[in-house]
C-alpha cells in the first residue's frame, strides 16, 4: 500500500527539483528503505546505490546520510550471504555516526543492532552478543523500557541465547518483549507473532 505513495512522491520531487537534489535523493532512500524491509533486497541495491551516490556528492562523504545508505547497502549484502562487505560497510556506517551523531542516537543502535545479527551469523558469539547488549542499552536510555525497537532487540537476544542453549534466559527475554510488542504495536504485527512463535518453540523444546 505504501509503495505507490513513495514512487508519486519521488516522481514529484524529480520533476520539480531535477535529478541532483538531496530531497530526491532522500526519496530515492526511503523507496529503498521501504524495499529493504519487505526483503526485497534485489529491488533494494540499485536504489541504494543511487542514493548513497548522490548523498555523497551533494553531502559529502560523512553526511549521516551517507551512513543510513551504507547501513541499508550492508543489509543488502547480508541477505545475500556476502558478509565480508557487509561488514565492511557496516563498520564504515558505524564510524561516520559515531563522528558526526550524538554518543546515544538511534542510528547508532541501529547499526550496532545489525552487526550483532551479522557477527551472530559468522558465528562470532563473544562479539555479537557485546553488540546485541550495546544496542539494547542504548535504546533503552533513548526510548525507554517499554519501546517496541526495544522489544525487537529482547527478541533477538533471546534468539541469541537460545542459540548458544542458555534456554531459561532466552525464555525470561521472549516473554520480556512479547509483553511490550504486544504492548506497544499489538498481538497482530508481525513483530508480536514471531516473537511468540519463538516462545512457543522454546517452550515445545523444554517440555519434549
Amino acid at each position: 500500500e505504501a509503495e505507490p505513495l513513495y514512487l508519486q512522491a519521488l516522481d514529484m520531487r524529480h520533476k520539480l527539483l531535477g535529478e541532483e537534489h538531496p530531497t530526491v535523493a532522500s526519496s530515492i532512500y526511503a523507496l529503498a528503505d521501504l524495499y529493504n524491509s519487505q526483503e526485497r533486497y534485489v529491488e533494494a541495491k540499485p536504489l541504494l546505490l543511487k542514493a548513497l551516490g548522490l548523498f555523497k556528492q551533494l553531502l559529502g562523504d560523512t553526511h549521516p546520510s551517507v551512513a543510513s545508505s551504507l547501513r541499508g547497502l550492508a543489509r543488502v549484502y547480508f541477505s545475500q550471504g556476502c558478509f565480508s562487505e557487509a561488514e565492511r560497510l557496516y563498520l564504515q556506517a558505524l564510524e561516520i555516526s559515531q563522528q558526526f551523531l550524538e554518543e546515544d542516537h538511534p542510528g547508532i543502535a541501529i547499526n550496532l543492532h545489525h552487526l550483532a545479527l551479522l557477527y551472530k551469523a559468522q558465528g562470532r558469539y563473544a562479539e555479537a552478543e557485546r553488540f546485541f547488549l550495546q544496542a539494547l542499552e542504548m535504546r533503552q536510555r533513548l526510548f525507554g523500557d517499554k519501546h517496541l525497537y526495544v522489544g525487537r532487540s529482547l527478541d533477538n537476544l533471546a534468539m541469541f541465547y537460545t542459540s548458544q542453549g542458555d534456554l531459561e534466559k532466552a525464555k525470561s527475554l521472549y516473554i520480556e518483549a512479547l509483553s511490550i510488542l504486544e504492548q506497544s504495536v499489538g498481538a497482530k504485527h508481525l513483530w508480536t507473532i514471531r516473537c511468540r512463535e519463538n516462545l512457543e518453540i522454546l517452550d515445545n523444546e523444554q517440555s519434549g
